[in-house]
């Protein structure tokens, strides 16, 4: 499998494709700093030697990472870690609070995206997921500033997609690494330098206050970037964060709508009306795609964000 790279020079930051699940939707960065370097989320398991690859590729050693950071503990961003880790001799991890201890010991995380996606396609896409040692954990808590040869990283409590959910701002580029807290912006949408970019929902924790709260906060910093994990780089502008803002809200009343419906009809019913949203909006913005394309790469993410908001109102009710 060919890795492929988005190489920012200017800022010490290359996006390595994982290829997790089809190109272009995961995304690892790595940080460059006087010949060091740091992961910011890492992928599944079964895709680590490509981020190994690109070490090498860019005349990098295992011995010269000294971090491996992670948004939060979701698989598709941290599954790999312990494989990663146990490559990485000088390296330690960098996780929320919330998160460390998934880390440490994540049966829990493992029993449950087994019960998710059954232990068969749970080995294909997730493969092994290993501890870290605690020794090698720092948990980062709000504020929490980490001196990575000269250049700070900042680390913000961004929940909404997730309570296990930091962002990290990069006070060299004034850039931030939003994992999920940005939503997602797939490349293969833009078109025209118009960008669609979609909020994620996913469950078991999404909650509309707190996302639009994390949006704002990054809304307020003024970044020159964000570094999305789906997928990769995009130019700050006040738009983006407006168009996220609309989509959380209009999410919700997606949800309202069908809270009192059924429980084996909301389900189909917030599908129906969500991707009637999506499409809408991405055509809004000359999405160069038609609508079957479009479904196909969406299909995942429209159905996790139909089911965080089916979570979201049994929470709730």
């Amino acid at each position: 499998m060919k890795i492929t790279y988005r190489n920012f020079q200017n800022e010490g930051i290359i996006a390595l494709d994982t290829q997790m699940m089809r190109p272009l939707m995961v995304s690892s960065h790595l940080i460059l700093q006087n010949g060091k370097a740091a992961f910011v989320d890492v992928g599944a398991s079964p895709l680590i030697p490509n981020l190994l690859k690109g070490l090498s590729e860019h005349s990098l050693s295992k011995e010269d990472v000294e971090y491996v950071i992670v948004t939060h503990v979701h698989l598709d961003h941290a599954g790999g870690v312990g494989v990663l880790m146990n490559q990485l001799p000088n390296a330690k991890l960098v996780v929320h609070p919330r998160g460390s201890r998934h880390m440490i010991d994540p049966s829990k995380l493992i029993a449950g995206a087994t019960a998710v996606y059954g232990p068969e396609e749970m080995s294909k896409t997730y493969g092994e997921i290993l501890p870290v040692s605690k020794d090698r954990v720092i948990v980062a808590e709000d504020g929490f500033q980490l001196d990575f040869d000269g250049r700070i990283l900042e680390f913000w409590d961004t929940p909404g997609h997730a309570r296990h959910h930091f962002c990290i701002i990069d006070h060299l580029t004034r850039s931030i690494f939003t994992g999920d807290s940005f939503g997602l912006s797939y490349r293969e949408f833009d078109h025209n330098n118009q960008v669609f970019i979609l909020p994620t929902t996913s469950p078991v924790q999404f909650d509309p206050d707190e996302m639009k709260a994390t949006i704002q906060r990054i809304a307020n910093f003024q970044p020159e970037a964000v570094y999305l994990t789906h997928f990769s780089r995009l130019d700050y502008s006040e738009s983006l964060a407006e168009d996220l803002l609309s989509m959380v809200d209009a999410h919700v009343e997606i949800g309202q709508r069908a809270a009192k419906l059924e429980k084996t009809v909301k389900l189909e019913q917030i599908k129906i009306d969500l991707w009637e949203l999506i499409w809408k909006e991405a055509q809004k913005r000359s999405c160069p795609l038609d609508e079957h394309q479009a479904h196909q790469l969406l299909a995942l993410d429209w159905e996790l964000n139909a089911q965080g908001l089916v979570s979201w109102l049994e929470r709730t009710a």
